[in-house]
């Protein structure tokens, strides 16, 4: 495989050993790293213990470069490094996924970063991945909790043909868990509400029922996240473009 230009240097190629390619692919890494950004970064809410600030696009350049590969994935998971975590999720093969390497991943998410970007790149294309969302919500570590949700709101995203009645059984976990006042659950079950009622009209009653129900319950969490879907579900420019 050729190097890519705009990253100026050559980390992986057909005939290069795994060991090798993994190396350069951390010097690359190391090479991109921005102290300030990981300040602030930091403030954002994002764990910054063994993060380097590498920007998502360089990390989606990276990607491209290296194509898709399981064992890489694995060894680039295993550094524990934060960058080389979201650029596993955006190498790895979802064909070659199986549960329990979907569990370990998600046993070490400390970011809500990692968390989104490895649903949204790998863990929303398994062919479990509907059923395993609704099981992690039950989970009580927040990252954890917090992957099912985000799972759910990537599945709304991204997955095109899957018919109403799948993002429908969602609705109880969203709103069982909305009294959860911890701030990377609440704001993933709200991101989830939001994805499944912009889906489609039918989708879009199902989730303003919903969140009107999520509504009258006595919790802040679950009032903050009613209250801010609703304002986006039932907004004109969502009701324009559902019609």
């Amino acid at each position: 495989m050729g190097s890519n230009p705009t990253l100026g240097v050559k980390i992986i190629g057909d005939c290069m050993p795994e060991k090798i390619q993994y190396e350069n692919i951390i010097k690359k890494l190391k090479s991109l790293s921005n102290p300030k950004a990981v300040e602030g970064m930091a403030r954002f809410g994002i764990n910054p213990k063994n993060t380097y600030g590498v920007s998502i696009p360089n990390l989606r350049g990276l990607a491209k470069e290296i194509g898709r590969n399981h064992n890489l994935a694995q060894k680039l998971w295993l550094s524990g490094i934060h960058e080389a975590r979201i650029l596993a999720g955006m190498i790895d093969d979802p064909e070659m996924v199986m549960e329990k390497q979907m569990d370990d991943w998600i046993k070490d998410f400390d970011s809500w970063d990692v968390c989104d970007q490895v649903c949204m790149n790998l863990f929303d294309k398994v062919p479990f991945a509907f059923e395993k969302a609704i099981r992690l919500t039950a989970e009580k570590k927040e990252f954890v909790r917090r992957s099912g949700f985000a799972l759910m709101a990537c599945l709304a995203c991204h997955d095109k043909t899957s018919s109403d009645e799948k993002f429908k059984r969602f609705f109880p976990s969203i709103k069982k868990y909305s009294t959860d006042d911890r701030n990377f659950v609440r704001k993933a079950v709200n991101w989830a509400l939001r994805q499944i009622g912009k889906r489609n009209k039918n989708l879009n009653r199902e989730a303003i029922k919903t969140a009107k129900e999520i509504l009258k319950m006595d919790s802040k969490a679950a009032r903050w996240i009613a209250k801010d879907a609703i304002r986006e579900l039932e907004s004109s420019s969502i009701q324009k473009r559902l019609k």
